[in-house]
């Protein structure tokens, strides 16, 4: 009897260790499977979206890497050329912001207001991206000192001039002034502003 009783314990802890073994293979099965793997961002090197960036093209067989590129070869680089106007657009405006926050008195000497500096610089800016606010601070000290002898000339003559990629001097002879006037023109707003600055 006691024998009999041996030999059961003993196929009991027999089969108890085979289930042990099972159910530790059985788990580490399930950690390489599709929920296993390593976490975002381990491995080969890389983070999360960076690996699956750099990775996108050899899975898609270099598709992924001709996408890319489609936008900017289908408009002819417009895409391109969009994204660095709209950069171009916002650093001037920022320097504009700055140039506005060092000088606080500059447009009250200009007799006009920050806001209307700012508002106005930024429409002038989604025609011509290259302006720069000494530009524009320029062109509407011409406007506000020569409209009322010269009719014609106004700041938003002077900044399609600009815009056309002349200077202030070529702009002010083609609305008329002859050249000495347009270099004193010139001389007077740029004084004015250099005071405005200063006070």
């Amino acid at each position: 009897m006691q024998t009999a009783i041996r030999v059961f314990v003993k196929l009991a802890f027999v089969a108890l260790l085979i289930i042990s073994i099972d159910a530790v293979t059985l788990a580490q099965g399930r950690g390489h499977g599709a929920g296993g793997g390593p976490p975002a961002g381990a491995g080969n090197g890389g983070g999360g979206v960076d690996r699956g960036i750099s990775t996108s093209s050899d899975r898609s067989n270099g598709r992924a890497d001709s996408g890319r590129g489609t936008a900017s070869d289908r408009s002819n680089g417009r895409s391109d050329a969009g994204l660095d106007r709209a950069r171009l657009q916002r650093e001037n405006s920022e320097h504009a912001d700055n140039e506005l926050r060092s000088h606080p008195n500059l447009a009250t000497n200009l007799h006009t207001t920050a806001n209307n500096l700012r508002s106005g610089y930024q429409a002038a800016l989604a025609t011509n991206p290259n302006l720069t606010f000494g530009q524009f601070v320029a062109a509407t000290r011409l406007g506000a000192n020569l409209g009322r002898t010269h009719p014609n000339i106004t700041t938003s003559a002077i900044l399609n001039g600009l815009a056309a990629g002349k200077s202030i001097g070529r702009t002010l002879q083609d609305l008329g002034l002859g050249k000495p006037e347009a270099k004193e023109a010139q001389k007077r707003a740029e004084r004015e502003i250099k005071d405005a600055r200063r006070s």
